[in-house]
Order: C-alpha cells, then sequence, then structure tokens
C-alpha cells in the first residue's frame, strides 16, 4: 500500500463517520510506521500531519498482536465474507461502478438487526457512539508526501522525473521535500529552503529561480538582447548603433558572444574612451569588430603614454619665444 492510499483511507472513513476518533491504533505497515518502539513508535511524516490535522494521536499497536485490536480484526473476516465473497461474480468496467456495489453492500450489512441483540450497526453507533467523535476540522486535510533527495551539482532536485532548484549553497546536502498536490516544499534540518509550483506533463521539465543561482550563472541568465541594448543606450549613441549592428547581423548565440567580448573590453576603458573609439570605428570601417576596436583603443592609449612621458622628459624652457634661439646663442651676454 502506498502512502497516498493510506491516508486516503483515513480521510474517507472520518467523511463517512462524520466525526474523528480520539485515538487511532493501526498496523505496524511501513506506510504509516517508519519503526514501531514500546516507548514512542516512529510515524511516517504525512501520517503524523493527517493526525496533527483531525486532532488525534496514533498509537500503533504491538508487533504481532492482534489482540491490540480486537474489533477490527474482526470486522476485516466479515467485510471479506460479506461484501469481497458476495461480489465475486460481479462485473465491472469501471472502478466506479465497482465502489457503487461495494458501498450499496455496505449500506446493507449496518442497516441490518442483529440477530441475537435488537437495533443494527448503524443504530448503535449513532445512538452510542457518534457521541463520542470529536468534530471534523472545516477544511479537509490536503494530501501530501514526504521524500529524499540529494541536490545536484546543478543545484536541482529530481522529483519524479522533474527537477527543482534550491539555493546553490545546499549543492551535495540531503534535503527532504513534502509534496502535496500542486506544491512542492523542501527542507533542509526542518527549515524550509525552496517551494515551487508542482510541475506536470512532458517529463524532464525545470523550474529554477533566479534567486537560488550563483552570481555568475545569474549574470548569464540576464545577457540577453533585451539587456544589452539597454546596457548600449547608457553608454551613449554609438555604442547603441554598434550593438544593434551586432544584433542584426549574426544569429543570437554568435551576437550574445561578441556583445560579452564588448562588455569586457568596456570594463577596460572609461565610457568616454569607448564611446569615441566606437564613433571612429564605425567612421573607419564598412564591417565594424571588436578586433579593431581593440586596436583602437591600444594605439589610443599607447598614444597618451608617449605624450605623457614626452611631456615628462622635456626641461622647461626658459624663453617665451617659441623655436627663437635668444642672445646667448649668438653671444651677445658674452664679454
Amino acid at each position: 500500500m502506498k502512502s497516498a492510499n493510506w491516508l486516503k483511507a483515513h480521510i474517507h472513513a472520518f467523511d463517512y463517520f462524520g466525526g474523528v476518533t480520539e485515538t487511532l491504533v493501526p498496523d505496524n505497515l511501513k506506510t504509516g510506521v517508519i519503526k514501531a518502539q514500546r516507548e514512542e513508535s516512529i510515524l511516517n511524516e504525512a501520517y503524523r500531519e493527517l493526525a496533527d490535522h483531525y486532532r488525534t494521536v496514533i498509537v500503533p499497536s504491538r508487533v504481532r498482536k492482534p489482540k491490540d485490536k480486537p474489533t477490527a480484526e474482526g470486522s476485516v473476516g466479515y467485510a471479506s465474507r460479506q461484501i469481497i465473497a458476495a461480489l465475486r461474480n460481479a462485473q465491472c468496467f469501471h472502478i466506479t461502478e465497482l465502489n457503487q456495489y461495494i458501498f450499496e453492500k455496505l449500506e446493507e450489512i449496518n442497516t441490518t438487526d442483529f440477530q441475537k441483540r435488537p437495533g443494527s450497526r448503524k443504530k448503535v453507533f449513532e445512538e452510542e457512539e457518534k457521541s463520542t467523535l470529536q468534530q471534523l476540522p472545516q477544511t479537509r486535510f490536503k494530501m501530501m508526501e514526504w521524500k529524499t533527495a540529494k541536490v545536484q551539482l546543478n543545484y536541482h532536485i529530481q522529483v519524479e522525473r522533474m527537477y527543482y532548484s534550491v539555493p546553490y549553497e545546499y549543492v551535495r546536502e540531503s534535503v527532504d521535500i513534502r509534496l502535496t498536490t500542486d506544491l512542492i516544499e523542501v527542507y533542509f534540518k526542518e527549515a524550509r529552503i525552496a517551494s515551487h509550483k508542482r510541475l506536470k506533463g512532458e517529463i524532464g521539465q525545470f523550474s529554477t529561480k533566479v534567486d537560488h543561482m550563483p552570481d555568475h550563472h545569474r549574470s548569464y541568465l540576464e545577457h540577453n538582447p533585451e539587456n544589452n541594448v539597454k546596457w548600449a543606450a547608457a553608454m551613449g549613441p554609438s555604442t547603441e548603433k554598434y550593438v544593434a549592428y551586432i544584433l542584426e547581423n549574426n544569429v543570437e548565440k554568435k551576437a550574445l558572444n561578441i556583445l560579452s567580448t564588448l562588455q569586457n573590453i568596456a570594463r577596460k576603458f572609461t565610457t568616454e574612451e569607448l564611446e569615441q573609439a566606437i564613433t571612429t570605428l564605425l567612421e573607419i570601417s564598412t564591417t565594424p569588430s571588436n578586433t579593431v576596436l581593440k586596436g583602437i583603443l591600444e594605439r589610443k592609449k599607447k598614444s597618451l603614454k608617449t605624450q605623457e612621458s614626452a611631456a615628462k622628459t622635456q626641461p622647461a624652457s626658459t624663453e617665451s619665444h617659441g623655436f627663437t634661439r635668444g642672445a646667448s646663442y649668438f653671444g651677445r651676454d658674452k664679454k
């Protein structure tokens, strides 16, 4: 029996009875009890949450002690004889049809009078037992399931062949996963670290949140044509024109690689230097490229260094007449 079936059986039983018992005494099946212990058994997390939702207590029976729940054991045998055996020759083509047959047989058993005492099972329940039940909560328990998974190197976990991201700091850690009908929550040491809408349909889908990515992955995700156009507009009109040229004359993947190189070049120069160099590039080249742009920027940088070096080595002149040699050259001052 799977956990979902086990929980549904409890939910349907509570709805049928119209209330909840103070105590549940189940067998030690793995879908309900992880480990049976004398002091306190370790329960399946989803089963424990169901008990909390309906405000009841789970007290598993002792291992190999059927007398801990003799009424339940007797009822199982009686239902097998009166319902299952009675329908052994019934031919059904849909599960709904079979359930209808079972429900009709169940109502027949519950309303049939006892042979050795007055009343029926239904009358005894309504007169003696129903008043002891606790009220049902206003909302029905949402089906859930708990699993464990290891965070992969791409900071995603795999759940039913779908992939969900978690913060990249938890790579290679084991995490607990809480699954409901439409939500997946990821826990690490009882603290929730991520939640996603549950993916449905084609297998292999990814649900990735930007906040879970490392910085360099986030930058790569944001490296798209729209953001590059915004960056170019902030740099200047020549840069904007050059970026538009790159996007128009290359397929998107190649264009983004070229623009990535352009942004790396831009980090080494001021906005004014880059804008001037691109202006020159667009004037001298019919097929502008980053290689030519780098050459223009390097020559400009080298030219500025040469001028600065020359200015430092040239001695300051005492004459104020440009290239005039002055009286001292011609010996007027010599005596």
